[in-house]
């Protein structure tokens, strides 16, 4: 079902039929370490690209590459186990030490995604998948409570992780990113899913790689190299995730927390537009935003977990069919009770 692009190291074979192509490693680092996960969890210890095929035959991964008619999946972001404590105290920077209310949002999340009829091509989470900051209490014991509840996720729905600024640091070093790759896999890396390309960026390179800026130079090395491909029409679609938005509703609006620099946005804008890139999905915010920017849609999602403004706890469904693009956010009551609307599945029976 997916096929992905950076160097493999390793996943865990599930017979989907989907392959793994990824970059080169880092000097000094090793790329991807998606065997490496939390001991005793089984199969679940390779999380990112869990139920993707790194094996699969080279045929396979050809077919991944051709549409092959309209799919749908599903984007969540922000899990953050921790940050409702926290934000309740005013302790933003020291406080989280509970995350029981967390651990429910997202085994609720789970249970919606695995009733879902037919099931999504994948599961991808837009980072912040745990609020204590690397080498900060409680970090390890909120990062195990979130890979049990992703061991429950349908072993046939491939999950797809991007890493943000509360799991590789504000301003990341190349400790901080090793040890996301040791806990979840690779930070940056491609896949392909019925001839739709789809790119997962560290933005936290975008945003402050001062203490990294090799690993920086790489990761945009990488980039323009999936944006060449993107750039050459040889999908049908490109899509990219990450977690910090370029922008929350345009982008002239003025620098923020929840943004990427003005100078730092227009610059990725502009060259993604110019790859052909249909959207950026991203998190960060804990509110749903978005605008346009040229043919550019940014689509900001709120939380799974800790909302800070208005909207609710949910996942957004994301249909993509040979013209189009379209999301639409569910609050997990809604997902859980009703599923996706009509609508929205009418979508995936056009050829």
């Amino acid at each position: 079902m997916c096929t992905s692009s950076r160097t493999p190291v390793g996943a865990a074979p599930r017979g989907l039929g989907i392959a793994i192509a990824t970059a080169p490693p880092a000097r000094g680092a090793s790329r991807g370490s998606c065997e490496r996960g939390v001991p005793g969890l089984g199969v679940r210890q390779s999380w990112n690209f869990v139920g993707l095929d790194r094996g699969s035959r080279r045929e396979d991964k050809k077919k991944e590459r051709e549409w092959k008619g309209p799919f749908y999946f599903i984007q969540g972001a922000d899990p953050q186990f921790g940050l409702m404590k926290a934000w309740a105290t005013g302790d933003c920077d020291n406080g989280g030490d509970e995350w029981e209310q967390e651990i429910r949002l997202a085994e609720q999340a789970v249970q919606a995604i695995n009733k879902l009829n037919p099931k999504p091509k994948f599961f991808v989470l837009c980072g912040d998948l745990v609020h204590a900051m690397p080498g900060r209490p409680w970090r390890k014991e909120q990062t195990e409570d979130l890979q049990r509840v992703l061991r429950t996720v349908d072993s046939d729905i491939p999950l797809v992780l991007v890493s943000g600024n509360h799991d590789v640091g504000n301003v990341p070093t190349p400790e901080t990113i090793a040890e996301f790759q040791r806990t979840w896999g690779d930070d940056y890396f491609s896949f392909w899913v019925g001839g739709v390309l789809f790119l997962v960026l560290n933005s936290q390179f975008l945003y402050d790689a001062s203490r990294c800026p090799a690993l920086k130079q790489e990761h945009d090395h990488w980039l323009d190299q999936q944006l060449r491909t993107a750039g050459q029409r040889a999908c049908r679609h490109a899509v990219v995730f990450q977690h910090i938005p370029l922008f929350l509703q345009s982008i002239g609006e003025d620098d923020d927390y929840f943004n990427l620099t003005k100078s730092v946005r227009k610059e990725m804008a502009d060259k993604f537009v110019e790859a052909g890139i249909k959207a950026v999905f991203s998190g960060h915010y804990h509110r749903n935003a978005g605008g346009t920017y040229r043919n550019l849609d940014m689509v900001v999602s709120s939380a799974i977990g800790c909302q800070l403004g208005t909207d609710t706890h949910g996942l957004r469904v994301v249909v993509v069919t040979a013209e189009k693009i379209i999301h639409r956010y569910y609050s997990l009551d809604e997902l859980s009770e009703k599923g996706i609307e009509d609508d929205l599945m009418d979508l995936l029976k056009e050829n």
